[in-house]
């Protein structure tokens, strides 16, 4: 299974980017997808969090701006970055919870990490 994530890029404060994040291999099922991001000497966050049947979940500093959502048809996620802030600068990385046989556990995946840079 891989996690393939793109969208990342350099934008002005306020501006807007949106991150995809797709899954592809021997994929049975996809529980939780969720977006992590790390910014330089900080630890790694779980910025959102979206289950298969829709329900999401956001870190406070993102509440308001920031949506999560997902294809499960496409074992796609989505975020959409709004008013966003230099403080949101990271590498974002895709993060999917994965079944790849009906009778197997769950399994925890890693995108590689795509650059969010918010600067003037």
């Amino acid at each position: 299974v891989q996690l393939q994530a793109s969208g990342g890029g350099l934008v002005q404060p306020g501006g807007s980017l949106r991150l995809s994040c797709a899954a592809s291999g021997n994929i049975f099922n996809i529980n939780d997808m969720d977006w992590y991001r790390q910014a330089p000497g900080k630890q790694r966050e779980l910025v959102a969090a979206i289950s298969r049947g829709g329900s999401t979940s956001y870190t406070d500093s993102v509440k308001g701006r920031f949506t999560i959502s997902r294809d499960n048809a496409k074992n796609a996620v989505y975020l959409q970055m709004n008013s966003l802030k230099p403080e949101d600068t990271a590498v974002y990385y895709c993060h999917a919870m994965v079944i790849s046989t009906w009778f197997a556990p769950a399994r925890s995946y890693w995108g590689q990490g795509t650059q969010v840079t918010v600067s003037s």
